[in-house]
């Protein structure tokens, strides 16, 4: 197997096609209320990111998998809900916009936190900083340009794209382009888990 560390992977959940729906109609009102340089980021990508691995080998691919479906035989599915506008830092000086996630974040932190473990025994360093479940709207690529993105953040905090059973992670491959990135599962592993 080919040790060629090509491979350009993370681990998410992918919001369904309704919320995504969702998601690209408040795209298109924040389009419009928002002057600056944003590079917002299409529905198809959208992501609930949990590990980004960077560029791994086939054999990493492997590996990764194995945890993976470890851990998810365990976890039984749990809802989430995708809402409220937010910015990193901050609406001040933003680099990212993004939809908060609530819900049952429980089950959310502890499955991130146990396959960043599992990882971790892989040799994958952890992530220096928390992890804070989103869904990543815009990237911002003037943030001193930004006009209107405080007052939408304010009043950002009731906005919801819905709700939404998870039922499975996926790794991915990303492709970057000079078009974007193109995304591409490589496997999906269901949240096996009995319900309690």
């Amino acid at each position: 197997m080919s040790e060629n560390k090509n491979i350009r992977s993370f681990l998410a959940i992918d919001p369904p096609g309704g919320v995504l729906e969702n998601i690209q109609a408040m795209q298109n009102r924040l389009k419009r209320n928002i002057q600056g340089v944003i590079r917002w980021v299409r529905p198809e990508g959208i992501h609930l990111t949990l590990k980004f691995f960077g560029d791994i080998s086939e054999q990493d691919v492997a590996d990764i998998s194995e945890v993976i479906a470890r851990r998810t035989n365990a976890i039984p599915p749990f809802a989430l809900e995708v809402g409220g506008l937010g910015a990193f830092p901050d609406a001040i000086r933003p680099r990212i916009i993004w939809l908060g996630i609530t819900g049952h974040l429980e089950q959310l932190l502890s499955l991130q936190k146990d396959l960043e473990e599992g990882f971790f025994s892989l040799g994958f360093p952890k992530d220096d900083r928390t992890f804070r479940a989103h869904l990543t709207m815009g990237r911002v690529k003037v943030p001193k340009g930004i006009i209107g993105l405080d007052t939408a953040v304010d009043a950002g905090g009731k906005l919801t794209a819905g709700t939404f059973t998870v039922g499975e992670v996926a790794l991915f491959q990303s492709s970057l382009s000079p078009q974007g990135a193109t995304y591409t599962r490589l496997a999906v592993f269901p949240l096996r888990g009995d319900k309690l």
